[in-house]
């Protein structure tokens, strides 16, 4: 195990809620709900421990025997979160003192104590400041620290949560799943995510790669179902994710999650060209 945290530190922004979309996914996915050891894993957490608390309140709604931990590679960040934690363990926040949440110094290599693997690790926001070409090997690395049928997610979110998508990697370093997550209301085109795409997707936002097409797409039935307004952007996402499918796009899952301004669709049809 590297002596010192691998990987840089991050911009350190967070906030209340920010990641509260990525935290449903998570509660949701089959490799939080089915593993043996429901570690998860709040990677580059920033400048405030909340969205490891956040994300050990929610994920509690789903099993009681959750464990969240926060790694990151500023010893400093670590000190402010363990204070933060002081303050919840002694009930002076909104948060469950008993919440089974740690914090502790790490960075892709995932340090864990008595050989224990995680069965999910968290990182958005983390490979913002990467280049491309480092997005492979960084998957590499923290992939190899998951459990079996564990999962590595991925990805980037606006500062108040309602813009965001992410990728599911396996333990393989694998790309499973493309993700995007929106806040429907006042939305004004879904294209906005492109702003936010994983670093792996975002500079491939040009014409002739795929998630440039799947953007261009999005954005056109939006306009097409922009009728629909009068019964809410809710109605209006749901034709938009219809169309999507009866046109070719292997959009997975149906209305529920449609409801919530996610599509997910297989790393396939998104993924960058040679």
């Amino acid at each position: 195990m590297a002596s010192s945290p691998l990987g840089r530190p991050t911009r350190g922004t967070t906030g209340t809620n920010r990641l509260r979309r990525n935290d449903r996914w998570i509660a949701s996915s089959p490799a939080f709900r089915r593993a043996a050891d429901p570690l998860v894993i709040d990677l580059g957490f920033g400048a405030s421990g909340v969205t490891a608390f956040e994300l050990s309140t929610r994920l509690r709604g789903v099993r009681q025997d959750a464990e969240v931990l926060g790694l990151e590679i500023d010893p400093l960040r670590v000190a402010t979160a363990n204070e933060q934690l002081l303050a919840v363990r002694e009930g002076d926040t909104p948060f469950d003192p008993d919440l089974r949440v740690s914090f502790r110094r790490g960075g892709f290599e995932v340090p864990l104590p008595d050989g224990r693997r995680p069965a999910i690790i968290r990182a958005m926001n983390v490979l913002r400041q990467y280049d491309e070409s480092d997005v492979a090997e960084a998957w590499r690395t923290m992939a190899a620290r998951l459990s079996p049928g564990g999962l590595l997610i991925e990805g980037t979110c606006d500062e108040i949560g309602r813009v965001a998508s992410w990728i599911d990697v396996d333990g393989d370093a694998t790309p499973l799943r493309f993700t995007l997550s929106l806040r429907l209301a006042e939305l004004e085109r879904p294209s906005i995510v492109a702003e936010r795409l994983p670093k792996a997707l975002i500079h491939r936002n040009v014409p002739g790669e795929r998630v440039h097409a799947l953007l261009i797409d999005l954005d056109r039935e939006w306009h097409r179902a922009a009728a629909l307004s009068a019964f809410g952007a809710t109605q209006r996402f749901l034709a938009v994710a219809a169309a999507l499918r009866e046109n070719g796009w292997p959009i997975t899952g149906g209305k529920t999650r449609w409801r919530l301004g996610e599509l997910t669709l297989p790393w396939e049809a998104v993924r960058p060209l040679p």
